[in-house]
């Protein structure tokens, strides 16, 4: 599953998140990133407010909000995984595709096992991509309430396999206002995994020599 995952400040404005997207969307994303700058995201902690951009829709346009990846319920994280979400759960159980959203990312990282060794993903070039999440409502437990969300995740294409059997749902740019704004359906998820999977040749893996992403996370 996304251990964890990264947004460069230095990504260029490719077309791989959004067609024609806003330059105050992505000077957004820009801010965000710089004021990271050499952290990876990590999953929220009971006593932090780890919050990262993500993109929503408003009213038919692109939005950038703060959010809490993993899910808050009565006022803490969640006592189940919820930092990912299957795609197969949600092929089987569609109402939790009622409100979604992309994540900015210049690229995610995995632990290959048994070496243990970190591999940074990303697409080719080292554009900006979005991944797709699903996202609902939380508060934490001094009353403050959060849009959560967590990544959709589907197996892993063949040349990616014997590195880690799962990845993120990357949202190709001609389907992400579909994603966005669509009804949410079995046949939405479905489109989406045939979407994304047109970006499968254009994915590559590194091995990484730091310890990004590892048990620091949690």
């Amino acid at each position: 599953m996304c251990a964890s995952y990264g947004l460069d400040p230095r990504f260029t404005d490719s077309d791989d998140l959004l067609d024609s997207a806003e330059q105050a969307v992505l000077d957004a994303l820009r801010t965000w990133a710089d004021r990271n700058a050499g952290e990876t995201v990590r999953p929220t902690g009971r006593n932090l407010r780890n919050l990262n951009p993500i993109l929503l829709d408003d009213a038919g346009s692109t939005a950038v909000e703060p959010a809490w990846w993993g899910f808050l319920v009565d006022g803490q994280p969640a006592r189940f995984p919820s930092i990912n979400t299957r795609s197969e759960r949600l092929q089987e159980r569609p109402g939790s595709l009622r409100s979604r959203a992309l994540v900015p990312a210049t690229g995610w990282y995995e632990l290959k096992k048994p070496e243990r060794v970190w591999h940074e993903f990303g697409l080719d070039g080292g554009g900006l991509f979005g991944m797709a999440a699903v996202t609902q409502r939380g508060r934490t437990d001094d009353g403050e309430w959060y849009t959560c969300y967590s990544i959709v995740m589907r197996p892993a294409p063949a040349h990616l396999v014997g590195i880690h059997d799962r990845m993120p749902v990357l949202i190709p740019t001609a389907f992400a206002q579909d994603w966005l704004r669509a009804q949410g359906d079995r046949e939405l998820i479905d489109e989406a995994l045939l979407a994304a999977a047109s970006l499968d040749e254009r994915v590559v893996a590194v091995p990484r020599a730091d310890d990004k992403g590892t048990d620091r996370l949690f």
